[in-house]
């Protein structure tokens, strides 16, 4: 394959912050040629977010490269009219507004298939488009609690927010990319588009498939803490070291553990793994990683298959020699910043072809540009400038 799968593809972005921004990204780095629509006034939120990286965000660098911008105002009059126009040309929207926001600004599902019948509109949102909780705001830690994904992570005294935004990209980015990629092959059968209804707290709830089914066979409630895999079982589980780190057992297949107890020596310990209702010898592990520095499990676990992994922290993972050797840390070139933006590839690979690094636009650097495209004249452009929909 000497393409990117999805060169050819056309994107309206409308979204902001961080889980549509993502799924735009995967598509992005699959060759889609993603338009990022912003309001001239400020453009997405996280342009302006700190830390700054120069002049926008980190953040707003981390996921919005290989994008353009078109810079338009739909709360003026023309703005809707001219996303319609443009909508007319594209294969997919992808909005994160509340929903009814874009039914109330004119461009909402029913105008968008109107003026082109086979395209994608993907919404985004915490609770989905319809049901009690559909207008309430919302954040991944909101949507997480939701789910009862918050509710197991952490100790047995009290739940903890979890280390990254799992709702919005696991429970939002994620079913946006399959939902967008579904519909598409839909329509290359009928020539059909549809509607992707994306919410980030099913999406999370969608994550506990696994526990729930083993709480559920065992007819009782989920437990902190106490479950298999979150801190409840000995084989699977964070143990600290001797110089204070942390090291990672996840030798959850009794065969891994009988491993794991006779490569340190303690054969008659891998018996014992699902003793005490499942918990398993948890004080003799224990003991037994506190032995050993982390640089030493390290090389206990390039010796020995046994699901054993040092916990990395801070820029550790950079340095890793698997990241190193597989590009999953890019740097981007971006001459308006005046140096390359770190960024983290993306997890989907198709071998033989690679993904671009183009940088994260300027607010509204591509805008004559797209509305050319799209059969916008110069005079029509100009007009849109004069009348302030066009930053």
């Amino acid at each position: 394959m000497s393409e990117l799968p999805l060169q050819g593809l056309r994107v309206l972005d409308l979204s902001r912050l961080l889980p549509g921004p993502y799924a735009t990204l995967v598509l992005a780095d699959l060759g889609a040629d993603v338009v990022k629509v912003e309001d001239p006034s400020g453009g997405d939120y996280l342009r302006w977010m700190p830390p700054m990286a120069g002049e926008q965000s980190g953040w707003f660098h981390a996921l919005n490269r290989n994008k353009r911008s078109l810079a338009l105002d739909l709360r003026r009059p023309e703005g809707p009219a001219t996303l319609l126009r443009l909508a007319a040309r594209f294969d997919v929207v992808v909005e994160s507004f509340r929903p009814g926001v874009m039914a109330r600004l004119g461009v909402g599902y029913e105008a968008l298939s109107a003026v082109n019948p086979g395209l994608v509109l993907c919404s985004i949102s915490g609770y989905g488009q319809e049901g009690p909780y559909r207008d309430r705001a919302g954040h991944d830690i909101d949507y997480v609690a939701l789910a009862g994904v918050l509710a197991v992570n952490g100790p047995p005294e009290r739940p903890v927010p979890l280390g990254v935004q799992v709702a919005d990209v696991a429970g939002g980015s994620w079913p946006a990319v399959a939902g967008i990629l579904a519909a598409l092959l839909g329509r290359s059968a009928t020539g059909k588009g549809a509607w992707v209804d994306v919410a980030m707290a099913e999406g999370a709830l969608a994550m506990m498939a696994l526990q729930q089914g083993a709480a559920d066979a065992e007819g009782r409630a989920l437990r902190r803490g106490g479950e298999q895999l979150n801190g409840g079982s000995a084989c699977y589980a964070v143990y600290r070291a001797k110089d204070g780190g942390f090291v990672a057992l996840g030798a959850l297949e009794p065969k891994f553990f009988r491993a794991f107890c006779d490569a340190v020596g303690r054969p008659e310990l891998g018996e014992a793994q699902f003793d005490g209702g499942g918990a398993g010898p948890r004080a003799e592990v224990e003991a037994i990683f506190a032995s050993r520095t982390r640089e030493e499990w390290g090389a206990f676990a390039a010796l020995h298959d046994v699901c054993v992994m040092p916990v990395l922290t801070g820029d550790e993972p950079r340095r890793d020699p698997q990241f190193v050797h597989r590009g999953s840390f890019v740097e981007v070139p971006t001459p308006w910043e005046g140096r390359a933006m770190p960024g983290l590839a993306s997890p989907v690979r198709i071998r033989g072809v690679a993904a671009p690094l183009r940088p994260a636009p300027r607010i509204g650097a591509d805008s004559e540009e797209v509305l050319a495209e799209s059969g916008f004249d110069p005079a029509e452009v100009a007009a849109l400038r004069g009348s302030g929909a066009l930053g």
